[in-house]
């Protein structure tokens, strides 16, 4: 009987898990109305540019981050140059976003530790970013993704928020989401995820009255469906 229950198990995970042509038919849809993320605008940053961008965006809106990164580098394109501010001048720089006091420290700590340990270079691999003051896995992730165009998910609150909508997990955490997302979302599509999903979650899929009637993958939401039902 045990072996019986754990059998249905699988085969309604399975059932209930979208197959790549689904995952595929989302992206392409996506792609169609695509809002480009802050890394993408950055597209011609260095890695260590992009990685202090991604850092100084966490809880701040990317339209406040992104001034203040292009601003920041035109003086200190490389952590050399950001070691040479003095902490409460990159304080002063960092003002406008959110937690700057924390930020500038890591900001600094991590350009110091990248000048030292890697000569000056961001490292390539996931378990070296992570080590790095201030990056989490979102943070490296989005490295590996968007500077090294390795297979990797970033989830961030948009992934983790339209993932769970589109019932392709039931998590409450980030990380949950990112590992659950790496079982059902094929190797190659990696790449895509956190660019597409940020993108709508920014224009369309906000956490707060989200713009259901023009999403172009309502169709495939089961959150957004039972929320246009309840209106009509």
């Amino acid at each position: 009987l045990l072996y019986q229950k754990f059998i249905i198990l699988i085969i309604y995970l399975r059932l209930s898990m979208p197959s790549k042509n689904i995952i595929k038919t989302i992206f392409s849809l996506l792609e169609k109305k695509h809002h480009l993320t802050m890394l993408e605008e950055l597209k011609d940053y260095t890695p260590f540019q992009k990685l202090v961008a991604t850092l100084l965006s966490a809880r701040t809106k990317d339209s406040t981050t992104i001034p203040i990164v292009k601003k920041l580098f035109q003086d200190c394109p490389t952590p050399e140059k950001i070691l040479n501010l003095d902490l409460k001048v990159l304080e002063k720089r960092l003002y406008s976003i959110g937690f700057y006091k924390n930020k500038a420290n890591h900001v600094q700590k991590l350009s110091k530790l990248v000048v030292e340990k890697y000569q000056g270079k961001v490292p390539e691999n996931f378990d070296e970013l992570v080590s790095l003051p201030g990056v989490g896995r979102k943070t490296a992730n989005c490295l590996l993704n968007y500077a090294f165009h390795q297979p990797a998910i970033a989830v961030d609150t948009h992934v983790h928020r339209i993932a769970n909508r589109l019932e392709w997990v039931k998590t409450t955490k980030p990380e949950e989401t990112e590992f659950q997302l790496k079982k059902i979302i094929p190797k190659e599509l990696w790449v895509k995820v956190n660019s597409l999903l940020v993108g709508h979650g920014q224009t369309i899929c906000s956490p707060i009255n989200p713009k259901c009637s023009i999403c172009p993958i309502l169709k495939y939401c089961p959150f957004g469906k039972q929320r246009m039902e309840k209106k009509s």
